[in-house]
């Protein structure tokens, strides 16, 4: 479904990705790691479009997305749920999800899907509350009900546990399960909290220094060079 070939990209002086390569299959759930800093958020924001590459291909479903802009690749099936959530603090619950289906037809856009709430209860019960008025946990299910509600085939998850009460993590990692055994989108999910992540892997990258230094199957994430370079 994604394909990243040999990406470069630069901030000004700094070689921030040096020639990462990843795939993603339907149905696959990819779990980027690595420590503070070595360009994790770099690489999904590339992905997404949010920052130019230097160098090397994106393609997504065997076509290139690399020259696109950010809204176009998700019409063509991507969902971005960013680091700190980026909801609408002054819209309400039930805004933000339209504002999620903003890449789909009219016709289409009307009608928050019953399925929404059921993955994540809590927003109906709150649809007529501010953004900036719910805590973390709220925020972050909030995103990710946005996000699903584009219809992605791929969905890019940025540290999604931070900041999040232990309840409301079980709830996410609940979820990324079930989109996971429907097999119906593929999942890169970024983050730092090893056991959340090797329970949900079906495959792992590990970066350092924005290059690539360890990948495998979810079997092989307990390795002690992959910890290695997760350590402090």
């Amino acid at each position: 479904m994604l394909q990243v070939k040999q990406l470069h990209q630069h901030y000004g002086s700094s070689h921030t990705l040096r020639g990462i390569s990843l795939s993603v299959q339907r149905g696959e759930c990819l779990t980027l790691l690595g420590r503070n800093g070595v360009g994790k958020t770099t690489l999904l924001k590339s992905i997404m479009g949010v920052l130019p590459a230097s160098g090397g291909e994106i393609l997504f479903q065997g076509k290139s997305v690399l020259h696109l802009a950010p809204h176009q690749r998700a019409r063509a099936g991507i969902a971005y749920v960013p680091q700190g959530r980026d909801i609408f603090a002054r819209l309400t619950v039930e805004e933000n999800l339209l504002m999620g289906m903003a890449t789909l037809p009219a016709a289409r856009a009307k009608t928050i899907k019953a399925e929404v709430y059921e993955l994540f209860p809590v927003l109906k019960d709150i649809l007529h509350r501010r953004g900036g008025d719910l805590s973390g946990g709220q925020q972050q299910q909030l995103a990710i009900a946005r996000a699903l509600l584009a219809e992605p085939k791929l969905i890019i998850l940025d540290e999604p546990t931070e900041g999040i009460q232990p309840s409301i993590i079980k709830d996410i990692a609940r979820v990324i399960r079930l989109l996971r055994e429907r097999g119906e989108m593929g999942i890169i999910l970024c983050e730092q909290y090893f056991d959340f992540a090797r329970e949900l892997a079906d495959h792992f990258v590990v970066l350092s220094r924005g290059e690539v230094v360890a990948s495998g199957a979810q079997h092989m994430m307990d390795n002690e060079e992959v910890k290695r370079h997760l350590s402090v």
